[in-house]
Parts: structure tokens; sequence; C-alpha cells
């Protein structure tokens, strides 16, 4: 059979989001099968509400939205519709099978992910799971037992899923940061800074991370005086009185969200981040030493053992959260002012990075589909 008829037969359901970590690799993947055969046909399932609803379309894709919710780790009375929500996300994932007829579901996390995953796997369909954690969560573990692959971001994933199954392939990095096309004095003049200075680069997420933010608020005048520069991602929360705080400093760069990643990364020196999985990976790529702040609150700790990965081969530093306040600047002008350990760091790093983890993910998923229609 002609690979222009089993293009016909490519019709691949991508479910999951929540968080620009599960987005972006879940576009990045799509964008990737596309490329290979452009006739795929691919549509989004997400939850409504949260944000993929918003950036995947942004992508030029098709998204449908679930009735469904995640649980809430700190106020349990919030479970209480779950079941309810669970029930109705089945049915809604029946009826969506039923008109776009799949022949392969891939599911990148966040909790829209299960009842799609579950009913594909209850109908006997070829479908993939991708954990981008160090340490799986519950929903993917569970989906691993009867996963057609399992990509993972990491190496030593057998403790959650089936060995023979898995297939390590790294995490899906968005374009625009693979694709950097800055040189650093241009990077820190994007964001109205002057070469030749060093420059620390801060993202805690879309939201923010609270604990970093009020460690560079309460900090802003010591690095003015070291002669350091702030590219600052403060998130939505409290951005207002980081701006308000930086307004004085004209060493500092200011914004909820930096969409051009590329020069923000291009543009350090180093990096303070929370280490979530696509956080990491994107740091791994740029090659940039980084101080990890894991997110306390992370299911299973997850972002302590992203973290620890690199931490433990010395490509990266981690400071706790609760020690942010005491620890955390002191330890970046220490790192900065030691250009052998800044080398080390930015050398050892490297050592994590995969590049095309994209095109690995959506080969192997064209593969199976192909062979599965050649056979059927």
């Amino acid at each position: 059979m002609k690979h222009s008829q089993l293009n016909n037969n490519i019709r691949i359901i991508i479910a999951g989001g929540g968080t620009g970590g599960h987005i972006f690799p879940a576009i990045a993947v799509a964008q990737a099968i596309q490329q290979m055969r452009p006739s795929a046909e691919i549509l989004f399932i997400g939850a409504s509400g949260k944000m993929e609803m918003e950036k995947v379309p942004q992508a030029g894709y098709k998204i449908i939205g679930l009735t469904i919710a995640g649980f809430n780790r700190t106020n349990i009375f919030k479970n209480f519709t779950l079941p309810i929500k669970l029930i109705k996300s089945f049915f809604q994932v029946k009826a969506i099978f039923k008109n776009f007829k799949p022949n392969a579901v891939f599911g990148v996390g966040g909790y829209s992910s299960f009842p799609v995953l579950k009913y594909a796997q209850s109908l006997g369909i070829t479908n993939f799971i991708h954990e981008s954690n160090a340490f799986a969560g519950k929903s993917n573990t569970w989906l691993g037992k009867h996963a057609t692959k399992i990509f993972t971001g990491t190496k030593g994933m057998e403790t959650f899923f089936p060995a023979s199954e898995i297939i390590v392939s790294g995490n899906p990095v968005r374009k625009n940061i693979v694709e950097a096309g800055y040189i650093k004095e241009d990077a820190l003049l994007h964001f109205g800074l002057l070469p030749n200075k060093k420059t620390i680069l801060i993202i805690g997420g879309s939201l923010g991370a609270a604990s970093i933010n009020e460690a560079i608020l309460q900090n802003l005048t010591l690095i003015f005086e070291k002669n350091i520069q702030i590219i600052w991602q403060t998130g939505k929360t409290n951005a207002a009185k980081y701006e308000q705080a930086a307004i004085s400093f004209p060493n500092v760069y200011t914004n909820t969200f930096i969409d051009d990643m590329s020069a923000a990364y291009t543009a350090a020196d180093i990096v303070i981040s929370r280490s979530g999985a696509m956080a990491v990976a994107e740091i791994c790529l740029t090659g940039k030493a980084c101080v990890f702040v894991p997110y306390p609150h992370a299911a299973e700790d997850h972002q302590t053992f992203n973290a620890k990965l690199l931490v433990n081969d010395k490509a990266a530093l981690l400071v706790k959260d609760n020690e942010v306040k005491q620890n955390l600047i002191p330890l970046v002008l220490e790192t900065l002012n030691n250009e052998e350990h800044l080398q080390k760091l930015q050398t050892n790093i490297k050592h994590f990075s995969i590049n095309n983890a994209d095109q690995i993910i959506a080969s192997k998923i064209i593969e199976i589909v192909e062979s599965n229609t050649k056979t059927n």
C-alpha cells in the first residue's frame, strides 16, 4: 500500500492539557505528525475553561472541551462533584469517538487525558502516553498498563511502566526555543537591557512563583548594586506590585508573560525557575546555568525529582521553596561571580538535552498506525 493511501487513515486524537507544560508539547507533536504526513487528521480534546481551549486553536487545531475537573488536594469538599463530571466526560468522549473515528490516541497528561485514553483502551484502539516528569503521576501509571507505547522524558521509568513499552523520547520543546535566532547583544536590547552585564532570567510559570518573586522583590537594590540585570517573568499573581517596585530600577525588565523565550534564554547568564518537566527540558536545550526551586505542592513532589536528576550530575543547583528567602539570591550571586562554576553548569546541563523529541514521538506513532493499517 502506498503512503498516499495510508495518509488518509491517520486520524489521531491528542488528549490532555491544563498547563503549558502539557499543551505546548502536544502542539509540537501534532505539528511534527503533520509535517511527516500532511493529510493526517488531528483533533484535540481538553478540559473546558482551561488554557488549552485558547492555545490549541491559536496553533490552528480544532479542540473539544470536556466537562471535567481534577482532584482538588487543598479542599477535598470541592471533589464532591468529581464522579458525576467523570461519568459525564465518558459519555462526551464516546460521542467524539463515534463521530471522529480515531485510529490512534495520544495522551499528554492533565486530567482530561484520562477518560479519553481509558475509553480508547476499552475499544482496543492504538494508544500512546507521554510522561514528561521523572516521577510518573497516578493517572499515567494506570494508563501505562494498557498503552501501546509509553514515551518518557527521562530514563529510569521502569518503576512506573512496563519496560518493554517504554521509549525514552525526551520532552518536546516549543519550536521558537529550538530555533533560536538571536545573538546575546540583540537579545538584551530586545528587553531594553545593556550588553556586557550579567543577566538573571526569572521564570515562575504563567501564574508566577510567589516565593521566588518575593525573594527578587526584597533584593532588587542589592542586585542593582552588584551591577546585575534581571529579566523577570512575574506571572499574573500580584504582577502590579512587582512591576511597580521594578520601575525605579533601570536594570530590571518585567512582564507577566514572556512571549519570546528564545530571546530571554539567549540574554540570560543564569536562570531561576520552577522545575516542571517542560521548563527543565527547555533550559537543558538552551544550555543555561540554572537554580531550580521545585514547586512544593506538585503531585507526588515530581518537580523535586525532575530537578534532582540534574543536581545529582552537577548540571544544576537547587533551593527548596521554604529556603528561598534566605538562600536563593546569595547562591545566584555567588554562582554568577564564579565563572568556572558557571561554565561547568552550562556544559553539564547540555548532556540532558534532546532537541528532536517531537519527531521521535511523531515518527513512532505514524510507524505503528501505518503498520496496523497494513495488517488490518
